[in-house]
């Protein structure tokens, strides 16, 4: 077969004899749609960045190299189209029947490259893919990347500032965009290039972004059909507010700082340091003052006073309830402002007495709508003082404060300061101090939608792993508060809703927060419909105006288990991969991603999503902190993949948005960490690594040195395959059938112990136990294959070593390792054995890729079976994917064994 698709200029010819249960039959590659394995060594694949692949058909290595094993079968498993679920099936036809297994990636922001938290998420995923797609389901794993709106936004507006001088506002929004659209297609470029040298059996060509025109018309669609329903509108309400980005953020873009009293903190754009942690109290005139002429208050926020409407006490504090209906003075303004009554104030803290400034804090915003007050406010977007007396106005909200102190001390009121321990929100994406402002934002109505989603839990149809996390998810749906989907960026979906102005002197102009005045659309023409059917006036006497506002990126999220199979139409993929089978991801997105894609799903299509979702644990270095790049300890996975000098690793650095001090202190922190930089461990190792390491419901501290250890366990793995390869000679033949009667006592017991690993494997996968299925291979291959039955040197009369079926059960959690170890000796002729045990449906299972990297119902080419006595080979194949496949290479005149599926025969 001609190799010119992999650019390897030669042809492999093979011949290959077929037996199922019995009978026989000859069938050659082409007849079943595929092209050759890798011809190693021939050619090169550096236009794929992946260097010249392995020879498989020479004598293996005398010592394990990564890249060596790890390089060419990614790209042959791609181009002959193993990962997508059409694969040697026709999706027309019957239903498969052992099932489809769908799952999507979650899908990256494009705001650089991935970290070792995206590496165990494919690490996890992958395995799960292959294992189904090993048991003969229909498997599909569609990739793609996320428009990360907030976070992109910054880190090119940061990039253009460094570079060129310029805000984005001085560029203007169309060129910026062209920007952002740039910086999308290197960095997306770039992350599709580390998931597949992660080994990622995804259908690339469903690969998608979620600002593709599809995806967008997606957007729209679910925000007019909710907007229609009642389920979004529009109104004003206290959000999250970063001055530094003039927008509103969401509740996981906000880090919450633990102060234990006085604190100075750096914030962007003041030169000094602000003192946080400290409640300032003063003194509010009594109007017509008797016994009490004032009336103190503390606060930690000095600033916001200039926008308090009222002063609030318990309505049972003893101290205040001869102030029922009375009225203090503002000291700056003389507004008289009425005195509160209310239950939400906690009389143990400072005076027991508190402003209320409904426009900068949410729950006086509350206690503004029970009381009818008005809301000012006195910060605008930028974060200087609006709305003020002149010697404030347009003055820095922390100048203010300064300057507000100095003018309560000279006036009297001033009442002291006092240590207050307290948390000061920050922005993980500008590292601003947030602030509360009450702004026309755009809403989800979530309470019919939470209910659904807390009902589905409870009653099955939702499965969460592991099952403490109900416990979180109740807590939030049945506690739920409405999502504020809009933001004041400039990338993303522009909001399809237009502001209304009628030409018309009967009708009174609207507001910008009268939501009668606001009209979704598809398009401006159906908006100005909508608009002059509301009206009752003619189109022409319509003018709108689109919000410029974009919307919450997790909104857009929230749709991807169904817009990336083409809904709102519905699409042959729609009606087959949807809803999918498993979401799998960290458990710290429960609520912002997986439960808005169920209320969303639900709310959409009248299904969930997907039936069972799997949360991993979140990676964290080996201290246990964070991954952050300010302290150096973000890694990239292919810098542990491929190694990585301590210079290397800092001239990283020098290409990030750093400012000075982080880049000092992350450079200190690598040289802490990795002071002889990182050593080459390969995608196996990492990949087996992060499943051994994988605690359900814990935080992952990862030891890139653990990593270099599970590398020395796939030098064992490619040492004990050689073993074998050369004590078997290239003279050896498999026996068309097994007798087990004729089988040694140690080949007996070092079956039971391959068919023993098997069921363990299997059963761990099938409860998300990672750890189990990596200790059950890693155990029976050191333990007792190598060190037990090797050691003592039972190669037995009829080859039954059980290697082969340990590369096939590794080769989902470590692919390449197995399709390179079970390679065959020269002269080595090999017959494949069909399915055992379930003979019919070994050519129905084509659609999935093998365990090793290439067909289930072809022998897994690699692991192939070259040797019967190389079963445990395949075994290994779930978790390192490339190993088995080329240990269990061919030469051209090969013929290949492969005795049953073990999934299926031995224990699944």
């Amino acid at each position: 077969w001609a190799l010119s698709e992999l650019g390897l200029g030669s042809q492999l010819s093979l011949n290959w004899v077929w037996g199922l249960s019995g009978g026989s039959g000859v069938l050659t590659l082409p007849e079943l749609g595929l092209g050759s394995p890798p011809e190693l060594g021939l050619g090169s694949l550096s236009e794929l960045g992946l260097g010249s692949p392995p020879d498989v058909c020479s004598p293996l290595p005398d010592s394990y190299s990564p890249g060596y094993v790890e390089a060419a079968w990614y790209p042959w498993w791609e181009g002959e189209g193993f990962f997508k679920p059409e694969f040697g099936v026709s999706l027309g036809s019957t239903p498969n029947p052992r099932g489809v297994f769908v799952m999507c990636l979650p899908p990256p922001n494009v705001t650089g490259t991935l970290h070792l938290g995206h590496a165990l998420t494919v690490a996890i995923q992958d395995t799960l893919t292959r294992w189904h797609r090993m048991r003969g389901l229909t498997t599909l794993w569609v990739p793609g990347c996320d428009h990360a709106g907030i976070a992109t936004q910054v880190v090119v507006e940061r990039r253009l500032q460094r570079q060129r001088g310029l805000s984005r506002h001085q560029l203007g929004r169309e060129a910026f965009l062209g920007e952002v659209w740039r910086w999308k297609d290197e960095k997306g470029g770039r992350i599709y290039q580390q998931l597949r040298r992660l080994g990622a059996s995804m259908d690339w060509e469903r690969a998608c972004f979620t600002m593709d025109p599809g995806m967008s018309r997606a957007v729209t669609e679910a925000f007019v059909r909710l907007h229609e329903r009642g389920l979004i509108y529009r109104s004003r309400r206290i959000v999250h507010w970063s001055c530094a980005l003039r927008s509103a953020i969401s509740d996981i873009e906000v880090e919450k700082k633990e102060l234990g009293g006085r604190t100075l903190l750096k914030v962007p754009g003041y030169s000094e340091p602000v003192e946080f942690g400290v409640l300032v109290a003063f003194a509010y005139p009594l109007e017509g003052a008797g016994e009490d002429p004032e009336l103190v208050v503390a606060t930690t926020r000095l600033e916001t006073m200039l926008g308090d409407e009222a002063v609030a006490v318990h309505p049972e504090d003893p101290r205040y309830q001869h102030l029922r209906g009375r009225f203090v003075l503002h000291p700056l303004t003389g507004r008289r402002l009425p005195v509160l009554h209310d239950a939400f104030v906690d009389p143990a803290f400072g005076t027991g007495a508190v402003k209320i400034t409904p426009a900068h804090d949410a729950a006086d915003f509350e206690v503004g709508q029970r009381h009818g007050l008005g809301v000012v406010s006195v910060i605008g977007e930028d974060g200087t003082m609006v709305n003020v007396p002149a010697p404030f106005q347009g003055m820095p909200r922390f100048q203010a404060r300064s300057a507000l102190l100095e003018t309560l001390k000279a006036r009297g009121l001033f009442r002291g300061v006092t240590e207050n321990p307290m948390v000061v929100p920050i922005c993980s994406r500008s590292k601003d101090v947030l602030e509360p402002r009450a702004v026309p934002q755009w809403f989800v109505r979530c309470q019919g939608l939470a209910e659904a989603a807390a009902a589905a839990v409870r009653r099955g149809d939702l499965k969460l792993h592991p099952a403490t996390h109900a416990r979180t998810w109740f807590t939030w749906m049945d506690n739920i508060r409405d999502w504020c989907i809009s933001r004041q960026l400039w990338w993303g979906h522009r909001i399809p809703a237009y502001f209304i102005t009628i030409d018309d002197p009967a009708v009174t102009p609207g507001q910008d927060e009268d939501e009668r005045f606001w009209v979704s659309g598809r398009s401006q023409d159906e908006a100005r419909a909508k608009a002059a059917a509301t009206f009752g006036v003619s189109p022409e006497l319509v003018s709108l105006r689109q919000d410029e506002d974009v919307l919450d990126t997790w909104f857009s999220s929230g749709l991807f288990p169904f817009s990336v199979f083409g809904w709102p139409e519905q699409t042959p993929d729609l009606e087959r991969f949807y809803p999918g089978s498993l979401l799998e991801t960290g458990h710290d997105i429960l609520f912002f991603w997986v439960a808005r894609m169920v209320m969303l799903g639900l709310a959409l299509t009248g299904k969930l999503p997907f039936k069972e979702v799997y949360l991993h644990a979140i990676v964290r270095d080996a201290h246990g902190r964070k991954m952050s790049k300010s302290l150096g300890n973000v890694i990239d996975p292919l810098d542990v993949i491929k190694g990585v000098s301590l210079q290397e690793l800092h001239q990283q650095l020098e290409s990030s948005n750093l400012d000075p001090a982080e880049l000092e202190r992350a450079r200190e922190g690598q040289k802490r960490d990795f002071p002889e930089g990182i050593p080459e461990c390969g995608t196996d190792a990492l990949r087996f690594a992060l499943c051994a390491y994988t605690a359900q419901g814990r935080d992952i501290n990862l030891d890139v040195g653990r990593v270099l250890g599970y590398r020395h366990f796939c030098n064992k793995v490619w040492n004990g395959a050689k073993f074998v390869l050369r004590a078997l000679g290239g003279g050896w033949r498999p026996l068309p059938k097994l007798e087990v009667s004729r089988l040694s006592l140690a080949d007996r017991w070092i079956r039971s112990r391959l068919s023993r690993a098997v069921r363990g494997c299997g059963a761990a996968l099938g409860a998300f136990d990672f750890p189990g299925a990596t200790t059950a291979v890693h155990g029976f291959w050191v333990y007792e294959f190598c060190d037990v039955y090797l050691v003592r040197g039972h190669l037995g009369t009829l080859g039954t070593l059980g290697t082969l079926g340990t590369l096939r059960t590794l080769g989902t959690l470590v692919p390449p390792r197995p399709c390179t170890a079970s390679g065959c000796t020269s002269s080595a002729t090999c017959t494949w054995y069909g399915d055992i045990g379930d003979t019919e449906g070994t050519l129905g299972t084509l659609g999935g890729l093998g365990t090793l990297g290439t067909l289930r119902g072809l022998g897994t080419l690699g692991t192939l079976g070259t040797l019967r006595g190389l079963e445990t080979l395949g075994t290994l194949g779930t978790l390192v994917p490339p190993r088995p496949c080329t240990a269990s290479g061919f030469m051209s005149s090969a013929m290949c064994t492969w005795y049953g599926d073990i999934w299926g025969h031995w224990g699944h």
